[in-house]
């Protein structure tokens, strides 16, 4: 059991709230969730971190960050929609993640996310580092089919090593066991953001013999984001069921997010990735969402968990508004029609 039989322990290491406080559930008990159109799963994991630890920490402070009440509600301005209120989404918690043990806390993760798909709802999973990943989009790909599900990656790293520091599991690696096992295709995977100076050329090569398709942020800058998304949306539809969405936080500039393990300058700024999140929540159809890599310790003034946060809140608030079905215009003035 994603538990292991135990009883929902909220936040692993702190008290048991909820993201915005939204209703609580129980991934042991199916009759909490049996409705919900998302589910929050933490993800309080960092045994694959490479460089700077701590976002174990980061599904609690993702939940809490926030100067409004936790009430449940939170209007969006633009989208004019309420995404805790118009959809049904509950927190089941962190799943149980025992330290120094990767194998069980990836088959947990995974089995939560199975469990939560089976139920008809979206996962929305908050880490913990990227090595989640090979977990989250396995249990997704279990659900709704082996290679039927494309996956829009946003990253500063490519994350398709092979061997690093001698294992074969970690957040450098889990975009390429995810291809190598047939969970998702190579010609369905969209990476955008990367930049800096890894992986090597050996990993460049293989990636491209996968057919993946990779955004370096100099070719961002040069074509414009729109029109990369535009490419990135059009591929990630094209023969496959769903789209599951990825966002490493360290996509983002570190001036802006400075709470991460991997910091790499010259990234998205927030507001970049907050509209792409929302872009691409209203325009495909998402049957998974996580958020990863923010690291608390290394946090200033709650930057970096905010942005964590708002990212979660961008991707249902989209989803809500894609559910309602009516056309938006997040350039409308405010008070226009009120």
């Amino acid at each position: 059991m994603a538990h292991g039989n135990m009883p929902r322990i909220g936040n692993m290491h702190g008290p048991d709230f909820t993201y915005l406080g939204v209703g609580k559930a129980d991934l042991d008990d199916e009759s909490t969730y049996a409705d919900a159109d998302a589910v929050i799963i933490g993800a309080p994991f960092d045994g694959g971190t490479g460089h700077r630890s701590g976002c174990r920490m980061g599904p609690m402070a993702i939940r809490g960050c926030d100067y409004l009440p936790h009430d449940g509600s939170r209007p969006h301005l633009s989208l004019r929609v309420d995404p805790l209120q118009d959809l049904k989404i509950v927190d089941v918690g962190d799943v149980l993640m025992p330290a120094g043990n990767t194998e069980l806390s990836l088959e947990r993760i995974g089995e939560a996310v199975r469990k939560v798909c089976a139920a008809g709802a979206i996962p929305v999973c908050i880490g913990g580092d990227h090595t989640i990943a090979l977990a989250d989009i396995t249990g997704v790909a279990r659900h709704h089919g082996w290679g039927r599900v494309s996956v829009v990656h946003f990253d500063a790293h490519a994350d398709t090593g092979d061997i690093i520091h001698g294992e074969l599991v970690g957040h450098g690696t889990p975009m390429r066991r995810l291809l190598e096992s047939g969970a998702c295709r190579g010609d369905r995977f969209l990476q955008l953001g990367l930049r800096g100076y890894w992986p090597e050329p050996e990993t460049l090569e293989w990636m491209a013999r996968q057919g993946m398709r990779c955004f370096e942020m100099a070719e961002i800058v040069d074509r414009g984001l729109d029109d990369v998304l535009t490419e990135a949306s059009r591929i990630a539809l094209d023969d496959c069921d769903g789209v599951f969405v990825s966002v490493d936080i360290d996509v983002v500039d570190p001036g802006m997010a400075p709470g991460t393990g991997t910091p790499e300058p010259g990234g998205f700024t927030s507001r970049q990735l907050l509209d792409s999140v929302r872009r691409l929540c209203l325009e495909l159809p998402v049957v998974g969402f996580e958020v990863v890599e923010v690291s608390p310790p290394y946090d200033h003034a709650d930057i970096t968990a905010a942005l964590g946060n708002r990212v979660v809140l961008e991707a249902l608030s989209a989803i809500a508004a894609r559910r309602r079905g009516v056309p938006v215009d997040p350039a409308r003035p405010l008070l226009e029609g009120r």
